[in-house]
């Protein structure tokens, strides 16, 4: 993360705000596509062949505006308008203002670049064609999409929001957390079963698409709780807080209090507080708080 830090303080003005509207806006145009013109979504694939050896370089960008979804019926476009504008923009938009503008578009941009060089790296291994079962297949530009870019997008949001709750079928109450984890093994599920079936190369776009997410989740993890110097920290603490406990009673000055949810030592012992640099002010946050919460000005 200081790494990120510092390519934010050098680079931050590259960062494109919105940008999840103007992702929404491609694969709003994408799917009307799909639906009136396909054969004009078709040179817009990522088809490295076509790259290669025609020279049709804006492949390597246009197919992001193929959609997460496949065009259908009249009702699968108005549910791909509720998911798109009741799940996809307010969750994107949201994550955007949580990281930055920055952060949100070098996340998004390195989903982007990991599935098109796992294309060029499918393409220099098979040459373009593999063969299962005797017959031989063409690797198009049909099995890179943006399905799982989206995906990673909410699997960020629902770690960066894990107690939040969301509204499954507009019914069902469920904690992002939860909805990541039943995702997390559903993709796992995929990726086993094409490797299983011989299609390998399917798997491959879907690892590279979520590349960003795992390199996020490795980032953001706190490595240094198996430090031993801070696990003897750590039982000082709580060594502290239970002497401090015992000494001031069930009414007594607690040490710390987070400003948002207003939880101190004494709600839970393993609670962590950390002062936020960028709030004007002494404000002291808990853990679930301390990269959530809107910075005091």
């Amino acid at each position: 993360m200081k790494f990120l830090d510092r390519m934010e303080r050098k680079y931050g003005r590259f960062g494109i705000p919105n940008l999840t509207r103007y992702i929404v806006g491609a694969y709003l145009i994408g799917y009307l596509l799909e639906m009136f013109a396909p054969e004009v979504l078709s040179l817009l694939s990522l088809d490295v062949s076509k790259i290669i050896h025609e020279l049709q370089i804006w492949r390597v960008i246009t197919w992001v505006i193929y959609p997460p979804s496949s065009a259908g019926s009249s009702l699968d476009f108005i549910l791909f308008l509720v998911a798109i504008f009741f799940f996809y923009y307010p969750v994107g938009t949201s994550l955007e203002r949580t990281w930055g503008s920055f952060r949100y578009t070098l996340y998004i941009f390195s989903g982007i670049l990991f599935t098109v060089l796992s294309a060029f790296l499918l393409y220099a291994i098979t040459g373009g064609y593999v063969t299962i079962g005797g017959f031989t297949y063409s690797l198009g530009g049909s099995i890179f999409s943006t399905y799982y870019i989206s995906l990673s997008i909410f699997l960020a949001y629902a770690l960066t929001y894990p107690e939040q709750r969301l509204l499954l079928m507009f019914v069902i109450p469920i904690k992002m957390k939860w909805m990541a984890f039943v995702y997390g093994i559903l993709v796992a599920w995929d990726v086993v079963s094409y490797i299983r079936m011989g299609y390998w190369f399917c798997a491959v776009p879907i690892v590279a698409s979520l590349l960003n997410f795992l390199i996020f989740f490795l980032a953001t993890r706190n490595m240094s709780r198996y430090n031993p110097k801070e696990i003897r920290r750590k039982n000082q603490f709580k060594k502290a807080v239970s002497q401090g406990r015992a000494s001031a009673g069930a009414g007594g000055i607690t040490k710390h209090k987070c400003a948002v949810c207003g939880r101190t030592e004494k709600d839970d012992p393993n609670l962590e507080f950390r002062f936020c640099s960028k709030c004007n002010g002494n404000y002291e946050y808990c853990q679930d708080h301390l990269f959530t919460h809107t910075h005091v000005k």
